[in-house]
């Protein structure tokens, strides 16, 4: 484990929170994620399914939680099955968790082995009235691969067509998306990492340097202060490249004269954090940069104050589409006339700032959540105006993670974003 353990408290009120949340006689089963085939006999890294996290604290694989809360025996009312952790299995991959392990980490007293999954998960349907199934619902994600809690989901349905099947997704979206303290404060280190990671960077960048080795940087300084890598896979893009809003090859060459975009994060604890920050590559804006970066700082800064109780995604993005509309008008690419003229249903600001400029973020860096969910205090979300101009070869994001509270927190304040300050410490790598 490469983070301080976090107090199974948290885990146990989450559970509590779900439990709350289900009818009587519910019975809920969350999978871990697969072990994912990389090539010939090697696997990705693996990383737990977040639900699952969230509900345990577990990071290993092959647990399977199940969650029966009006279950006659008090036993069976919370059970984690798990690998059985012999001497055989630790000599070829190493420590796994022993039964008291588990309890420790999650607080979940009955730990089964896997091996007696079925023959348990039998009797748990037996006396169950509502089953909770937990197939991922993303409104983004289509994918051809069915996970192990589809896969679950279907084979339930074959094999106990007489019960009422209920999806646990809209529970675990509701409960995810307000933040524990403990919770903000993994997010807060991702994000203090995030910034330690940013301003080595700073002092790296300069032309002839290549996207990968910028990306490399990142992860040195991410890996070498106990995070587990990216949250995500980065884009470094430097250029033309910078206009596309998913390039991740970074694989060119960061030239004088271009700004690099840089959309990165930290995972730490398996929380998430979610920054963008646009530089210039020789250390100087020009005034054309600094004016159209300037633009989107000035709409990041009003966009802020919308993160209060009562406003939703949605809101956001109509807000800041308004202010970046302004924006592009004062940067002379369409006048108030031609907006008075546009067609509505093609809005011109749209050739300039073409996606959503809000999402959740936490154990996920798209935390599940609806855009018109009203926000409450404890979420956490991001704010990344952007202004793309491909005309000119000009792409720039500013993106931070902010805490939904009666004053909005900002959790990435410290990272450097005002351009003077941007350039400033460019620059102070000169005389070395």
């Amino acid at each position: 484990m490469r983070y301080e353990p976090i107090n199974r408290d948290l885990f146990i009120r989450n559970r509590s929170k779900l439990q709350k949340s289900m009818l009587p006689g519910g019975l809920a089963i969350i999978h871990p994620n697969d072990e994912i085939l990389r090539n010939g006999d090697q696997y990705f890294p693996f990383r737990q399914n977040s639900d699952l996290f969230y509900l345990t604290g577990l990071e290993q694989e092959k647990c399977i939680l199940t969650i029966s809360p009006d279950h006659p025996n008090e036993k069976f009312r919370e059970i984690i099955f798990t690998i059985r952790a012999d001497e055989t299995l630790t000599t070829w991959q190493g420590h796994k968790y022993t039964r008291q392990e588990v309890r420790e980490l999650s607080g979940v007293n009955t730990v089964m082995d896997l091996e007696d999954f079925e023959i348990t998960f039998r009797d748990l349907m037996f006396y169950a009235k509502i089953v909770y199934l937990n197939p991922i619902e993303y409104i983004k994600l289509s994918t051809e691969v069915p996970s192990r809690d589809l896969r679950f989901a279907r084979y339930v349905n074959d094999n106990f067509p007489a019960y009422r099947y209920e999806r646990l997704a809209p529970i675990l979206t509701l409960l995810r998306l307000v933040k524990e303290p403990e919770e903000v404060a993994l997010i807060r280190k991702a994000c203090d990492l995030t910034g330690q990671a940013f301003k080595r960077v700073l002092k790296f960048v300069r032309p002839g340097v290549m996207e990968y080795e910028v990306e490399a940087e990142l992860t040195h300084e991410f890996l070498r202060n106990g995070s587990s890598g990216h949250a995500y896979r980065p884009i470094i893009g430097s250029g033309k490249n910078a206009l596309a809003l998913h390039y991740n090859s970074n694989d060119q060459t960061c030239s004088d004269g271009d700004l690099i975009l840089m959309d990165f994060g930290a995972e730490y604890a398996n929380y998430a954090a979610d920054c963008t920050r646009t530089i210039p590559v020789n250390g100087k804006f020009t005034p054309r940069q600094r004016a159209c970066y300037e633009a989107v700082l000035r709409v990041f800064k009003k966009a802020k104050e919308l993160y209060v109780p009562g406003n939703c995604i949605d809101k956001v993005n109509m807000e800041v589409n308004r202010l970046t509309e302004q924006e592009l008008i004062g940067l002379g690419l369409f006048t108030a006339e031609d907006v008075m003229n546009q067609d509505p249903d093609k809005p011109l600001y749209f050739k300039y700032l073409m996606h959503g400029v809000c999402h959740p973020v936490g154990l996920d860096v798209h935390d599940p959540g609806g855009k018109y969910e009203p926000f409450r205090k404890g979420m956490v979300l991001t704010l990344e105006p952007g202004i793309y101009i491909s005309e000119e070869n000009i792409g720039i994001r500013l993106e931070n993670d902010i805490m939904v509270d009666d004053k909005p927190v900002d959790l990435m304040q410290d990272i450097p974003i005002e351009p003077d300050e941007i350039e400033r410490l460019m620059s102070a790598t000169d005389s070395n």
